[in-house]
């Protein structure tokens, strides 16, 4: 099942290559950056394999996933600023997060925002979230689009370079990095269960 789920993506990730050239790696790499999960790392090798047997030139494709990723990760931007916000300040109790925390996380992307983004534009799996809550956060938006743009250039430089590198075999990449997967959402999932911890011990009365 998951082997035809992985050929489906595949064969439309070349369908839009195929119609589309380089616009074709700008938009599936936006659809990826804009929370929707179409993995990049069969994006940029199978891009990678096609400039190997000289459809494209890996160079540009790298910029061109880069442009995707900065399209897709502004409308996620705009969703997090112009949806997402209200509904957390209105609803976040409900999920352990408070107006305190809201603050919190404005504090710190504005501190630390871009060097936030442009790390996190380097991981698996974070990487095609992290503008929701930049925007929730609404972390200044010159820079938010300045450092997705500089933190996602080296990552599809590099999966298409591994995927006109390995030529036949490109897939091998998204087998490879989706072993670091598995650490990606453990890391998460301790987070989140010390966010939760956190919060139920503060809301506990205090006694004498």
């Amino acid at each position: 099942m998951a082997g035809d789920m992985e050929q489906s993506i595949t064969t439309f990730i070349l369908n839009l290559f195929t119609s589309l050239g380089y616009a074709g790696i700008v938009v599936a790499m936006a659809i990826e950056s804009c929370c929707i999960p179409l993995p990049s790392e069969l994006i940029m090798p199978l891009a990678g394999f096609l400039a190997f047997q000289g459809t494209f030139n890996v160079w540009l494709a790298g910029i061109a996933g880069a442009l995707g990723c900065l399209l897709g990760s502004m409308v996620a931007y705009w969703i997090g600023a112009t949806g997402g916000r209200p509904l957390l300040l209105r609803y976040g109790r409900y999920i352990l997060i408070s107006q305190h925390d809201a603050d919190v996380a404005d504090r710190f992307f504005a501190r630390h925002g871009e060097i936030t983004i442009f790390v996190t534009r380097l991981m698996p799996i974070v990487r095609t979230f992290i503008s929701l809550p930049a925007g929730i956060a609404r972390m200044n938006f010159a820079r938010f689009c300045l450092y997705t743009f500089l933190g996602s250039l080296p990552w599809c430089w590099v999966l298409a370079w591994a995927g006109h590198t390995l030529g036949a075999h490109w897939k091998d990449v998204g087998g490879t990095i989706r072993k670091y997967d598995y650490a990606v959402v453990a890391v998460f999932v301790v987070l989140v269960a010390l966010y939760i911890y956190r919060h139920v011990r503060r809301s506990q009365p205090i006694t004498k």
